[in-house]
């Protein structure tokens, strides 16, 4: 007997962890996820668990709310020191792993420049095999990791992988990257699958084309009282119908943050996807049921976490064609490969774009163009600006682009003439280095230090230098994390004196007297380019 066939909810969340805590770019990779559990993850619960006080205090002022204070009252302690004791216990090799690249980071202060190769046989136990030793132009010698082989071997800790599913009603969650999702929390459904698993294709799939239940929930291990949960999350309502776009010209849609759907009768393009659930509410915006059914393109301009986000890059892995992400270094910590990390959690069409270099696409193409800045003066290439051209129209996502060498533009202006129009972040006040890459330095940076090399885009001044020199006729601001949805993973809290909105505003007006369309747009918005 056959079963009814639903729809997976539009509604319902469903968070990539590892190790029960939210999963980024920094959790993916085998290099990097050992550091982040030892120098983060680990140090926050311990904190924790000594004094949970400290934290429930510290997270009643909300300019510590992107601070290391996890988000449980005290009475939590005891599930947060089980996790501890477990982590300490199923992440052992990966604690070893972090202690060892501290070992390694100290034996080659000690090369001066001479030979590395006696070195490797001092290399700790646990590297050997997965890195080169290597010196730059000026005899400083730092390791390369093969990252290959790190996703082949037995760091690469694929059952450290989970889905925490549940049902929203309004856009308010807790800030992820500080607190970990405890099993017991009420209303959720632990799914521990890889992130490759084919069952969260067939999942996922359901929020179009509806399917048995049951079969989904047998591949995905729901038993017990979580299946009846987990059977609250499907409806027999279909979704709103979302046709391809089939009329002459450009359509482009904001759907908040960095997230633009570019669209032709030809292709469609996303860009950095960060998709709003849908539920009842005041504030109208797009949403999953709002984007095509096939989104031939997805482009992702960095790996930062309000950026390249696997929440909805998972959910939408059936419906996407190409993932476009620019080309990393190789080898080095702060720099992991985007292209090895989504090609091991299942997304099967990735291309790597190094800088001047284009694919074409139907009506046009897509050219990956240099972006400095927001990086805290690290060597991270896996960076990119797209210049998406399309029915004679020039489109430049430039992220958080900062001019700190005008002349760039200069150069790239002579290359690809005029912009059409041209989207820019202006984070113009990001947080300090440690903030995001703390816990892979083996040595702190002095405060002061470390709030120099902030993580920051353009300010006014530095955004109208862009504009002057590759003259686009339309200018918006986005990527501000403004957006109600985005406060999980970016804790902004603007207000009208906030100076990312002081300078974001000297732009608009610096525009407008030069006769080039601008705005800031919120939430939701359309532009036609005929």
């Amino acid at each position: 007997m056959s079963q009814p066939v639903r729809y997976l909810k539009q509604n319902v969340v469903a968070e990539p962890l590892y190790n029960q805590w939210y999963a980024w770019w920094f959790l993916i990779s085998p290099a990097t996820a050992p550091l982040f559990v030892a120098n983060h993850h680990v140090k926050i619960m311990e904190s924790f668990v000594a004094n949970p006080a400290i934290h429930v205090a510290a997270l009643k002022s909300p300019a510590l709310m992107g601070g290391p204070y996890i988000n449980y009252g005290v009475e939590r302690a005891r599930d947060i020191q089980e996790l501890l004791q477990r982590t300490l216990r199923e992440q052992a090799s990966s604690l070893r792993f972090a202690q060892a690249v501290a070992e390694l980071d100290k034996l080659l202060l000690t090369a001066n420049g001479f030979s590395l190769e006696e070195l490797y046989k001092k290399v700790p136990d646990i590297l050997q095999g997965y890195v080169e030793l290597t010196y730059d132009l000026n005899n400083r010698a730092s390791p390369r990791f093969f990252e290959s082989l790190l996703y082949r071997g037995p760091h690469y800790k694929e059952p450290s992988q989970s889905l925490a599913m549940r049902l929203i009603h309004k856009d308010a969650r807790p800030y992820v990257f500080s607190t970990p999702r405890l099993d017991t929390e009420d209303g959720s459904v632990h799914v521990h699958v890889p992130y490759r698993h084919e069952a969260i294709d067939r999942l996922f799939a359901m929020r179009r084309t509806p399917g048995e239940v049951e079969p989904v929930r047998e591949a995905l291990g729901i038993q017990g009282k979580d299946a009846e949960l987990f059977s609250t999350f499907f409806t027999e309502e279909a979704p709103r119908p979302a046709p391809r776009y089939d009329s002459p010209g450009v359509r482009i849609r904001y759907f908040g943050h960095a997230c633009v759907l570019i669209e032709t009768r030809e292709v469609s393009i996303l860009t950095d996807p960060v998709i709003s659930y849908d539920f009842p509410t005041d504030l109208p915006r797009y949403t999953y049921a709002d984007l095509p059914e096939h989104i031939d393109y997805a482009l992702i301009t960095h790996g930062h976490a309000d950026h390249l986000m696997f929440e909805p890059l998972l959910q939408l892995r059936t419906r996407i064609g190409t993932l476009v992400v620019p080309a990393s270094s190789g080898g080095g910590l702060a720099d992991p490969s985007l292209k090895l990390m989504l090609q091991h959690t299942g997304f099967r069409r990735v291309v790597a774009l190094s800088e001047m270099e284009s694919i074409e696409v139907p009506g046009g193409s897509i050219t990956g163009l240099p972006f400095i800045g927001e990086h805290g003066d690290l060597n991270i290439q896996a960076k990119m600006a797209h210049l998406v051209q399309l029915e004679g129209k020039s489109l430049l996502m430039a992220a958080d682009s900062n001019a700190l060498e005008p002349r760039l533009y200069d150069h790239i202006h002579a290359l690809v003439g005029d912009i059409d129009v041209m989207f820019l972040g202006m984070e113009s006040e990001g947080g300090p280095l440690s903030w995001m890459y703390g816990p892979l330095l083996t040595t702190p940076l002095p405060r002061k230090m470390d709030q120099s090399r902030r993580l920051n885009g353009s300010n006014a001044e530095r955004a109208i230098e862009i504009v002057r020199r590759l003259k686009p006729g339309q200018v918006y601001i986005y990527a501000m994390g403004r957006e109600p949805w985005m406060g999980h993973v970016m804790v902004m809290g603007y207000h009208e004196n906030s100076p990312q909105l002081v300078e974001s505003r000297k732009l608009l007006d610096y525009c407008r007297a030069h006769g080039i369309t601008a705005g800031l747009p919120y939430v939701q918005s359309e532009l036609h380019l005929p």
